[in-house]
């Protein structure tokens, strides 16, 4: 199957490329690579790229139609783009609430754009729309009203970034209703850990996710980490989250595509099931990696709940898919791995 990737540069987007890939469909990328990483798609997963922002309209249409530069001469060339799937975001809670033009433009505005071509695509050839995987988030939950928290749910996100995607998903609803667009809203929980051949891994800038840092803070790239709040009603006092292995993540995205062949949506959580604190976490770093970590405890940051943790049964249930990686020493172990190939990230390659 041909699918277009947008974001397939970033964190996520990468290994679920390699996934593709690897599961003999063909990809091609699309990242503007504000964040995403040229060298990773072009030396490592060795698929096109197209590089450029979502809602460039005549770039969208070239690309699904199979027409832009970056796939001629291949087996894509002339044929149209069969999926999507759609990683591609601005996604810093705290950017988001300083800068909510900027979120709105890009998450949800520029998805709007994306839906458009793809429609004028179906009506070109007189069929329905392709199908659409989405990145969604638990964010787009808001303050945990249970644990684990349900697809049912009330959704109530508390920042822009959180709206963003909530309201990305209220366009494929009303999209599916109107123009029969078959998609499928993965709401993820926390992504974490690398690929475990440690080719790619986990490199953002800034760097906002817990595992990172913590590598960070034991190989003294910086100089300590920071824990926000041991006051939580937690067992030991730090928050609590469910971490998901990215890979697992990149093979919900196969399933996606097995399943989804009919004018519905599905909204489904990605996670494990499985909460682990902030102490828990640190000290499977320390053990993956022999090493101490610095620390320094701080004050709780205003809107982080004590626990998030997903009721992942609907995935296993409407897709066939469970996730491989279910322990937390086993995640952060692959993350490590990477960061032992990669010290500087993708700047310094081993």
């Amino acid at each position: 199957m041909r699918i277009l990737v947008t974001g397939g540069a970033g964190y996520i987007g990468s290994h679920a490329v390699r996934a593709l890939t690897q599961a003999g469909h063909e990809p091609v990328v699309l990242d503007n690579l504000v964040y995403g990483h040229r060298e990773i798609v072009e030396k490592v997963l060795k698929v096109p790229l197209a590089c450029g922002q979502l809602g460039d309209r005549p770039m969208l249409e070239a690309l699904l139609r199979g027409y832009h530069p970056c796939v001629q001469g291949t087996s894509m060339e002339a044929k149209p783009i069969e999926a999507v799937i759609h990683f591609a975001a601005y996604a810093y809670v705290g950017e988001s609430v300083s800068d909510p033009a900027k979120y709105y433009r890009n998450n949800l505005g520029d998805t709007l754009t994306l839906l458009e071509a793809m429609l004028a695509m179906a009506k070109e050839q007189d069929k329905l729309p392709i199908p659409i995987v989405f990145s969604s988030t638990c964010a787009t939950y808001g303050p945990p009203q249970q644990i684990p928290m349900t697809e049912d749910h009330k959704q109530n996100p508390i920042n822009p970034y959180g709206q963003s995607k909530l309201m990305v998903e209220r366009l494929l609803i009303d999209f599916a209703i109107a123009y029969k667009l078959p998609s499928v809203i993965f709401r993820y929980f926390n992504a974490a850990g690398a690929d475990p051949s440690a080719e790619i891994g986990e490199d953002h800038d800034p760097e906002t996710h817990l595992i990172p840092r913590v590598l960070d803070a034991m190989s003294g790239r910086e100089p300590y980490l920071q824990i926000f709040g041991d006051d939580y009603p937690t067992p030991d006092g730090t928050c609590i989250r469910d971490y998901i292995h990215v890979e697992d993540l990149a093979t919900a995205h196969l399933a996606a595509l097995e399943k989804l062949q009919s004018s519905k949506v599905l909204e489904v959580n990605l996670g494990t099931g499985v909460g682990n604190s902030v102490l828990e976490v640190i000290n499977a770093c320390r053990k993956a990696s022999g090493h101490p970590i610095p620390t320094v405890m701080c004050p709780r940051r205003a809107g982080d709940p004590a626990e998030l943790v997903a009721e992942c049964s609907l995935a296993k249930q409407v897709l066939g898919w469970e996730p491989r990686y279910r322990q937390i020493d086993q995640i952060v172990q692959t993350a490590w791995n990477w960061h032992l190939s990669h010290p500087r990230g993708y700047a310094d390659p081993s």
